[in-house]
This record gives structure tokens, C-alpha cells and sequence, in this order.
């Protein structure tokens, strides 16, 4: 078969090769221009101006002392070139970058590209002593620094559950579809996500109830009793004594899930409360900032330990870290600085 844009002959930005070379050397000796000779390889006419000036040597004829291109001298030099093409090996140059990563990772649970975006927005080391959050990856791969994937907790998590289509769907009240769309953009502030993270699947362990703002990304968590209304009613109401008089301000709308621990949520909404809408049942993405906010919890508590084992100071601990981490989609601030530039505003009215 026979195609009219048959063009395998020649592909661009590709080097010379030793034919071409040898090519050039020789049509140089029968006095062709560089630029007949371009037109001969089809070739840019500077690719084999610069050949010609890289492979040409100072050579004596008759005591004289001439210029000529030898295929093997441009070759030459190529090679040599070559060997220094290509990413430079950083890892000592960046030394006490990365060891600083090391330890914010070790001891403090950040992630690779947090330690970078943080140490870059705060202007901790030089550019020149700073590599990627991609290289960082690679050096962690090839065994080069003292952590290992295994101390990257995210990064080793898989997604074993199967989607499934369930009956009998429970629904709470105002759906997330009736929600207003300048919600979803996140330029306002005050507007939560909340939902309850299990430990044990005993009827006689506590539950942990998490709220987020979804500007912010704010998180509040509180150690409750039991994955019951009341006790959630109950955690709500401590949320509204740490704002006081200006809750409604900060809680403009709650969304969440249609679990039966949520059946009274919508309480809320008398004397001018915080709207609460629910998400459509078996759809957790549409609380995503929530459930990000869960898995945090994961890297402190495993799924299958029992809440009330770990005091309410250990609960705390996990609330201020993941306030206080620095957030790549926040410009690396972290929440707590967001919220608190929020609150001044809100409080100073």
C-alpha cells in the first residue's frame, strides 16, 4: 500500500549520525556549502553549521596551517558532550534538606511534598540546596535515604472495597443536590462536613465525631460514647460552647451523611441555625474533605483498635497535627493559620 505522507525517512530533532558525518567530511573536500550539504541530509542548515565547527581541527599542509572537519573529531566531541548530559546527582549537595525531611517524616508524619512546599513558602534552605518532592520519591525508592515506603503511610494504601448497590437507602432530610453551588467552590467560609470514625465493631467502644471546614480544612474532633444520636447531639453542643454566641456565624452549613447518628442533626437549624444537608446514601465522595480528613486519623489509630484506649489528650494530639500540616492546595499554610485570619474577622464585628 502506498501512503502520500510517507515520511519515516527522516525524523527532526534527532542527532547526526556517522554516516552523516562522513557525509559531511566528504562534500566538504569537493567544495559544497553547508548549506547545499543541509539540503543534501535534509538537515537544518545550522545543525550542520555547528557539526562543522565542533569537528574541525587546525592541521599543517606544506608548513601551513589550515582548517579542516573530520568526521571523527566531531563524533568525538559529541561523546564527550553526551557524558554530561542528564540530571545531576543531588542527594549530597542537598544534604541537610533532606535530612530535614528525613526527620519531619520520622517524627512529625508529614508528607514529602509538605516538608517541601513548607520549607519553600517559609524560605528555610537556598533553591540550589532543594530538590523536588518527585526526586524525593525517586532517592526514597533507590534506597538512598534513611526512609523507607513503608514509613509513607499513604503511599502504600490500596482500595480493597468493591462498590456495590445497596436497597432500602435511608434518607435524613434536604438533600446535598438542593445545596447552593457557590458551596462547592470553596471560597466562602463556614461550611462543614462532619461524620463519626469507629474503632472497634463493638457496641462498647467510643467513637470519634469529626467535623471540617471545607475552605480551611479545619478539623475538629471529639471523643464521644456511642455512634448514636445522643451522643453525637452531645458533641455537637460541646462544638457550640468552644464558639459561643458567634457559632452561626462559623457554621453556616453542615453536610453529612444519611447515618442514623445523624437523624437529629437537623435540630440545628432552629433559631437560625447552620442548614444541614445530607449527602445521597453510599456516596462518601461527596463529603470528600471529611473523609481525607478521617484517613489522617488512620496513620495515629488503625482500623479495628479500640477508641477508648487512647486518652483524650493522645485525640487532641491528632486534632492540633492535622491543623497544624502544612496543605500543598493552601499554598503549604496550614489550616489553623487560615482559620484563625477567619475568626479574627468574624469576632472583631
Amino acid at each position: 500500500m502506498d501512503y502520500t505522507n510517507y515520511n519515516t525517512d527522516f525524523r527532526k530533532h534527532k542527532h547526526l549520525n556517522d554516516f552523516e558525518r562522513h557525509s559531511i567530511q566528504i562534500r566538504l573536500t569537493e567544495g559544497w556549502s553547508p548549506y547545499k550539504i543541509a539540503k543534501s541530509l535534509d538537515r537544518a542548515q545550522n545543525t550542520i553549521l555547528n557539526e562543522i565547527r565542533k569537528g574541525t581541527v587546525s592541521q599543517l599542509k606544506h608548513g601551513k596551517k589550515i582548517e579542516l572537519y573530520f568526521s571523527d573529531a566531531g563524533k568525538s566531541i559529541y561523546e564527550k558532550n553526551r557524558r554530561n548530559c542528564g540530571p545531576k546527582f543531588r542527594r549530597l549537595i542537598c544534604s541537610d534538606f533532606i535530612d530535614y525531611v528525613c526527620e519531619k517524616i520520622k517524627n512529625d508524619s508529614w508528607s514529602v511534598d509538605a516538608c517541601v512546599g513548607e520549607a519553600k513558602l517559609n524560605s528555610k534552605f537556598h533553591r540550589s540546596k532543594m530538590v523536588c518532592t518527585k526526586t524525593l520519591y525517586n532517592y526514597i525508592d533507590l534506597g538512598l535515604l534513611t526512609l523507607k515506603n513503608i514509613d509513607l503511610p499513604m503511599k502504600l494504601r490500596l482500595s480493597t472495597k468493591k462498590k456495590r448497590v445497596r436497597a432500602n437507602k435511608r434518607n435524613l432530610g434536604r438533600s446535598i443536590s438542593e445545596r447552593p453551588e457557590h458551596i462547592a467552590n470553596r471560597e466562602e467560609f463556614g461550611h462543614w462536613e462532619i461524620d463519626t470514625v469507629i474503632g472497634s465493631k463493638t457496641n462498647d467502644d467510643d467513637v470519634l465525631l469529626t467535623i471540617a471546614e471545607r475552605k480551611t480544612r479545619k478539623f475538629i474532633i471529639f471523643k464521644i460514647p456511642s455512634k448514636t444520636s445522643t451522643s453525637v447531639n452531645s458533641g455537637i453542643h460541646n462544638i457550640k460552647l468552644m464558639f459561643g454566641e458567634k457559632f452561626n456565624d462559623v457554621f453556616k452549613t453542615i453536610t453529612s451523611d444519611n447515618g442514623q447518628e445523624f437523624s437529629a442533626l437537623s435540630n440545628l437549624e432552629e433559631n437560625n441555625g447552620p442548614k444541614i444537608y445530607f449527602t445521597h446514601p453510599y456516596s462518601s465522595f461527596e463529603r470528600g474533605t471529611n473523609e481525607r480528613h478521617n484517613g489522617l486519623i488512620r496513620r495515629f489509630i488503625q482500623k479495628g483498635e479500640r477508641i477508648d484506649s487512647f486518652s483524650t489528650n493522645y485525640i487532641e494530639f491528632i486534632e492540633d497535627w492535622s491543623n497544624s500540616l502544612p496543605r500543598k492546595i493552601l499554598g503549604y499554610k496550614s489550616p489553623d493559620e487560615l482559620f484563625e485570619d477567619h475568626l479574627d474577622i468574624i469576632y472583631a464585628v
